[in-house]
């Protein structure tokens, strides 16, 4: 009976861990997130953004789309994408692993809507992740 009794034990254990492995390898699994993608087909132009909380943050944090114009997120796209790229091209001054890229933004191309609104909305994520202020008058604080 004794052996019956740590038999059964032993099996529970097993099985118990093995379902706790699988459990585990499925959360690690969904809980990376899929990069975002800014792109304008008509116009060829395709941002790939990777940085991990972003999805999280467009999703859950940023203003939903349509609540600010496209004519102010070009306007903050505008001055931010400068910052940037003036910081990116000089990686002894500025930190390269935040400023990895230059982005090649054409204030006189008509990006669309959603470009700018992700663009921009990249901006004030790394503003708050990586504690940076990018300029323009925009307040990154209000973010939540």
């Amino acid at each position: 009976m004794k052996f019956y009794k740590y038999f059964l034990i032993t099996f529970l254990f097993i099985f118990l861990c093995n379902n706790c492995k699988s459990l585990l390898s499925k959360n690690l699994n969904s809980s990376q997130e899929e990069p975002v993608v800014i792109a304008n087909d008509s116009l060829a132009y395709e941002i790939i953004i990777i940085d991990p909380g972003f999805t999280n943050f467009l999703n859950a944090i940023a203003q939903p789309e349509g609540f600010y114009s496209q004519k102010y997120l070009e306007s903050r796209n505008k001055i931010w994408v400068l910052t940037w790229n003036q910081r990116a091209r000089n990686p002894l001054q500025f930190n390269p692993t935040i400023y990895e890229n230059i982005i090649d933004y054409q204030p006189t191309i008509n990006y669309g809507y959603e470009v700018n609104y992700k663009l921009f909305n990249y901006f004030l994520f790394a503003q708050k992740k990586y504690k940076i202020n990018l300029g323009g008058g925009f307040r990154t604080n209000r973010i939540n």
